[in-house]
Parts: structure tokens; sequence; C-alpha cells
């Protein structure tokens, strides 16, 4: 847990102004933390803390790049991290998380830990498709819907012209099935 250290702050001896604070986090942050979802990356993180009487806004900008496996190929590739979030911790009689991007905060907290922040906004930047960037063009090739040879929609007139050439109205085969059984 030494690793994760420099990620606390010290909060009970601010005073109520702005501050910032820069992290570099690189592959022992993300061993550290002890979970499967990124091993390896490079990431800094600019904070602004803005401590006020009631509250303290904190203000992530993240930038830089981890490495992820290709669901498709299972190939290792570097995704591309850039993202700003905004967290508020607000002082109350307890812990609790309200919302995404509101907590609660015991009055008498001494520190706040940053780390685990700044790994959920890291793993909220990323996609939910994991691609390997040859098969991103590709990717997006699938999902155009004016693409030859892919059928959106198609309607048919919904008549059948008969032997005797007259139209009548095309009935679903489907129907027929259940009109038999009903009969039964």
């Amino acid at each position: 847990m030494n690793e994760l250290r420099p990620y606390d702050i010290n909060i009970i001896g601010l005073e109520e102004k702005r501050y910032e604070f820069d992290f570099k986090s690189d592959d022992t942050f993300f061993k550290a933390l002890d979970q499967q979802l990124i091993t390896k990356g490079s990431v800094t993180t600019h904070l602004i803390l803005d401590k006020s009487e009631t509250m303290i806004r904190l203000d992530f900008q993240i930038q830089g790049v981890v490495e992820q496996t290709c669901d498709r190929s299972l190939d290792l590739y570097d995704e591309q991290v850039d993202t700003r979030r905004t967290l508020y911790l607000k002082f109350g009689d307890r812990n609790e998380e309200l919302t995404d991007e509101i907590e609660l905060i015991e009055r008498n907290t001494a520190t706040i830990h940053v780390a685990r922040y700044i790994f959920d906004f890291i793993v909220l930047a990323l996609p939910m498709k994991r691609l390997h960037p040859r098969f991103r063009d590709e990717a997006n090739g699938d999902d155009d819907e004016d693409a030859p040879g892919k059928l959106i929609y198609s309607s048919d007139s919904g008549t059948v012209v008969d032997d005797t050439g007259e139209e009548k109205p095309a009935v679903d085969p489907r129907w027929d099935a259940l009109r038999k059984l009903s009969n039964n």
C-alpha cells in the first residue's frame, strides 16, 4: 500500500481555498490497486481541489495511455485516455455515496484517498468494446446503414395475386397454422 501513499491528501489542515495536485501513475499504481482490468499504463492526473466550509470539489483531468487486450484478437494494444471528471465531497455525519458525482464524508475525515477515484475515472473513459486500432475502421463500417447489401427494413405491398389474376391481401403462413389449431 506504500505505492498509493502519494495519493493521500491531508484535508484536515487545508484552508478554504483552491489547491492543485499532479499525480503520475504507472504500472506500479495499477498493480497496487489489486484489480485485473488494467495492469500497465502511464497516466498523468491534474487535480484541482477547491475546499469550502460545506464541501470539497475535486476536478480531475486525466490523460495518458493504458494497455488493453483486444476482444477480437487478444492482442495487446495501447488505448488513449483523456477525460475530465468532477466529484463533490460534502461534509456530513456519515460516509455515503449519494450519486456517481456526490459523496458524503464525515466532518472529522483527515485524509482523502484519490487513487481509487483516478482508477475509476480511467476505466469509465475506456470504450466498452476493446478493439485493436487495426479493427476499428472495419468495425465502424459494420455500423453503416447505407452499406450495400445490408437490409435495414423491408415492407412489401401486403397483396398477393391469385390464380384468377385477382389481388388478395397476403396472409402470413403462421396465422394460417394458428387458425387451423383453433378450428380443431
